[in-house]
This record gives structure tokens, sequence and C-alpha cells, in this order.
């Protein structure tokens, strides 16, 4: 398998910014959350990127699935800890939670793709 280039996956640079957003959201959060949901919030979203990067240095289709599959699994992680910022501390995440989910979708299409790469394979 051909290792795929990380910084020319789009949805590599889309979770980039991404992260960016997040971090401009958490930064509203209240101080002595810091080292509570702050802190849990951002490393969520940095988790989608890093997953996505790490998978595609991997030497196998089915591993970088694996791994993009994380980065999915983060993604929710991310999209309920928003929604209880949301509720506990009145803070909106609708668009934030909007520009995620179709986040989530194009990292979803992007497995298929890598999954029916590894089905012709065979």
């Amino acid at each position: 398998m051909k290792k795929h280039n990380f910084r020319e996956i789009k949805i590599w640079q889309e979770a980039l910014l991404m992260v960016k957003e997040v971090y401009l959201f958490s930064s509203k959060l209240p101080k002595e959350e810091k080292y509570g949901i702050t802190s849990q919030i951002n490393r969520s979203a940095v988790s989608i990127p890093s997953n996505i990067a790490e998978g595609s240095g991997r030497t196998t289709n089915k591993e970088f699935v694996r791994f993009l599959e994380i980065a999915i699994s983060s993604s929710y992680e991310l999209e309920t800890q928003l929604i209880l910022a949301e509720e506990l501390f009145d803070l909106s995440s609708v668009e934030l939670i909007k520009n995620l989910n179709a986040l989530q979708n194009r990292i979803g299409g992007f497995t298929r793709q890598i999954k029916n790469r590894i089905e012709n394979d065979i």
C-alpha cells in the first residue's frame, strides 16, 4: 500500500480548522474549568486530525481505517462535550456542532472509500 500524505487529505485539513474553532469556543468557558471540560474538549478536538495523520502513516489500508474510526469516535466524544458545555455554561455550540457533523459525514465517506479499496484489492 502506498502511504497517504496526511497533509494532502482534505478531512485532515478540515479537522485542523475544527481544532481552531474548538479552541476559540473553549476559551469562553469558565477559568475554573481549565483542567476539566475545557481540557477534555480541546483534547478530543486535537485527537481527530492526530488520528487521521497517524493512520495515514500505517502500512495497510485496514490499519488506516482503524485510525479513521478512532478519529470519528473522538468527534462523537467532542460533540457530547460541546453539548454539555452548552447546557452547563449557556454557550451556543450550534454552529460548531453543525460544522462537526459535516466533518463526521466526510470522515465517514472517506472511510467507506478506503474500505472499498480494501475489498477491491482482495
